[in-house]
């Protein structure tokens, strides 16, 4: 009985990588039935069976996993490397049913069509769009500083809970009244990774948990960057699988939240990546709008760079190879690259 199984496991892994060869073709297809249809009915029932729990599942899921495939290791060298035949049954079969519940639950949403279609919107932008986009933001980020800080030369300091930042942020989504990006948002499921050392050297803010729908944010990061975290995270949930999408989705949601401070952290989120994309196309001019900037703005920059630049190290090389090659795999040709591609979509977007 057993090996049927494992037989049936292991046969069914080609026609999965098959389905996910279609699908690619059809991303229509995938947000008409997936996306907006199976996804939206399981995606809810794991927020309600897990957002009621204080830990994180999916962290305890990752754990007994790893622990798993030690005891498998294990069990492979005890055996001297004997009935070869049954333990590649065994890690096909093991991989089969893991690729099967990643894109069941969630995963199928890398292939659904592309949020700039979804919104009519395109992805082409010309210098003179980038440039006007981005000085209004940091007029808009100007504003809001002085507004919060005590002077023009301190960062804006965030001395609240992290709960309350997530309950901020949940607000932000339920009381959103922006239609275009259909934002179904029922039960807040965000929680604190117990990775979030593993996360900080990895060079990550966050995830998403595939298999529970479970929001995890690194509750190490400066507390000015949780709310984009947060929201990012949550559009991840929504089932915006692709990591541009989602920062896209945290800028609107933040920017345009009555909450100041949630408004500060988008504000700065988006003008990080305008000034970059500015950078690559004009050095100069990108030093030039940098310097418009309130001293207290960039401090707020620095702190959060600051924190990554003490967990700099090979941990992170690896662990951003590996990612990138992940979003690769998953319909993310650009890679890591793919979070610049946001600016495309906010220049846009905000010409409407």
């Amino acid at each position: 009985m057993k090996n049927a199984t494992l037989k049936c496991l292991a046969l069914f892994f080609p026609f999965q990588l098959l389905l996910i060869y279609v699908l690619k073709q059809k991303p229509a297809w995938v947000e008409k039935y997936y996306s907006e249809g199976l996804f939206l009915v399981l995606s809810q029932l794991q927020h309600y069976l897990t957002s009621w729990i204080p830990f994180s599942l999916g962290d305890l899921f990752y754990s007994a996993l790893v622990i798993l495939m030690l005891v498998w290791l294990f069990g492979l060298i005890k055996s001297r490397f004997r009935k070869l035949g049954t333990r590649f049954l065994e890690a096909l079969a093991f991989v089969s049913l893991i690729y099967f519940l990643f894109h069941l639950f969630w995963g199928f949403n890398y292939y659904r069509l592309p949020l700039h279609q979804s919104l009519g919107i395109s992805t082409e932008y010309t210098h003179e769009e980038l440039l006007d986009f981005t000085c209004d933001l940091i007029q808009k980020t100007n504003v809001l500083h002085a507004e919060l800080a005590k002077s023009d030369s301190v960062k804006v300091d965030y001395e609240f809970k992290q709960g309350q930042l997530q309950q901020w942020v949940f607000e932000a989504y339920t009381n959103s009244t922006n239609e275009d990006l259909k934002i179904p948002f029922r039960v807040e499921n965000l929680k604190k990774s117990m990775f979030s050392l593993p996360l900080s050297y990895g060079g990550f803010s966050g995830y998403v948990n595939p298999f529970t729908n479970e929001g995890q944010y690194n509750y190490k990061i400066p507390t000015y960057k949780l709310p984009t975290t947060m929201a990012h995270e949550i559009g991840h949930q929504l089932g915006y699988s692709k990591e541009n999408e989602a920062n896209f989705i945290a800028s609107v949601i933040t920017m345009q939240d009555d909450n100041r401070f949630l408004r500060y952290s988008g504000l700065t989120f988006a003008l990080k990546y305008s000034l970059n994309d500015m950078y690559k196309k004009d050095p100069l001019l990108s030093e030039a709008l940098i310097a418009e900037l309130r001293p207290g703005v960039m401090k707020n920059y620095k702190e959060v760079q600051e924190f990554w630049q003490a967990y700099t190290g090979p941990v992170e090389l690896v662990m951003e190879t590996v990612y990138g090659n992940y979003l690769k795999v998953n319909n993310q040709p650009l890679g890591m690259k793919s979070y610049d591609y946001v600016v495309a979509l906010l220049v846009n977007y905000y010409q409407q």
